[in-house]
């Protein structure tokens, strides 16, 4: 019993954390439009460079979250 709650609790934590992931990168993503909405005539320079740092915190984010899961 002790065992399958263990899983169970891992998978309620990954699940988590993919959720964190899609909403750190949607959040940079409307970010970057907004910015090229109001600062930028018709380029997407503001959205890809935000999509990428997007990208990167959540990467960032996930390894501690996952480094802390093992420990």
């Amino acid at each position: 019993m002790g065992k399958e709650s263990n899983g169970i609790k891992r998978w309620a934590i990954l699940s988590g954390i993919a959720i964190q992931m899609g909403v750190i990168i949607y959040l940079f993503v409307q970010l970057g439009k907004w910015l090229d909405a109001n600062y930028n005539e018709g380029n997407r320079t503001f959205l890809i460079i935000c999509t990428l740092l997007g990208v990167g915190a959540s990467l960032f984010l996930v390894i501690n979250q996952t480094k802390n899961l093992n420990s």
